[in-house]
């Protein structure tokens, strides 16, 4: 219809020739075509932007990230004694003699699992050893005469390693092995031999949990072997069985019951 209005509109404003109506009708037709634009313009113009969101840096998700506690790991103080009660003649030859030490040792968990046992660093000092050997031996450590004497001592095993199976039960058996030096008041096992010598442990038993913080540590079996790895000439060296038994505590926060 709007066409067909403007088609005759128009044919009648050439038709008549007259100046003021052509004028009126172009001026009508203007405005009835900017009245006709401007809801199509308006619809053309971009929706105003919507509010963005706060942005959210890297940093603040990682400064905001609760840092995990690090635990410090299990520690004990174990205050310990040890008994023999025999020798044999396989990596030393001293014979009829008898070892008695008391010391304390320091066990720290500080590697993971192996073989489903915690590893444990272990480290000793023994600052009672008592060493009871016949009084007169050979260049061998072999008894010459009637008699025993008693040599005195102290010890350290810096180097440890402690295998603890069943870790969070209330028995726990354990495999423990140290290595150090000793040194005694006299030359021990023979009068050419030395007052230093190197110490080897291994030690089997059993763990029982007294309380969160204690434990009963039974050596069923161990041996502590000693020699000089011949300084001199003379090195009899000497192994002894022995049972050990030994009060542990544990440090830092108590054990769960």
């Amino acid at each position: 219809m709007l066409k067909n209005w403007l088609a005759r509109s128009v044919g009648d404003s050439f038709r008549d020739r007259r100046p003021c109506g052509v004028f009126l009708q172009w001026t009508t037709l203007l405005a009835v075509l900017s009245l006709a634009w401007l809801p199509l313009a308006r619809g053309q113009e971009p929706a105003p932007p919507s509010p963005a969101a706060p942005a959210v840096s890297v940093d603040s998700l990682v400064a905001n990230k609760p840092v995990p506690v690090k635990q410090p790991p299990e520690r004990e103080i174990a205050f310990e004694g040890l008994d023999s009660y025999g020798n044999y003649r396989l990596f030393a030859g001293g014979a009829n003699s008898h070892l008695y030490s008391g010391g304390i040792e320091y066990d720290r968990h500080s590697w993971d699992y192996f073989l489903g046992a915690q590893m444990d660093y272990v480290a000793e000092v023994l600052p009672v050893m008592l060493l009871n050997e016949p009084a007169k031996t050979d260049l061998w450590g072999d008894t010459t005469g009637p008699g025993r004497k008693t040599l005195y001592g102290v010890g350290v095993s810096p180097i440890g390693l402690r295998m603890e199976w069943r870790s969070n039960k209330s028995l726990k058996p354990f495999l423990l092995f140290k290595g150090g030096i000793l040194a005694f008041n006299q030359k021990a096992l023979s009068p050419s031999a030395t007052y230093e010598n190197f110490t080897l442990q291994e030690s089997l038993g059993l763990l029982v949990k007294a309380s969160p913080r204690y434990d009963l540590r039974l050596g069923l079996w161990g041996d502590f072997h000693f020699s000089n790895g011949f300084m001199t000439p003379s090195n009899p060296g000497l192994d002894v069985m022995n049972a050990t038994v030994a009060l542990s505590y544990h440090l830092g926060k108590p054990r769960p019951e």
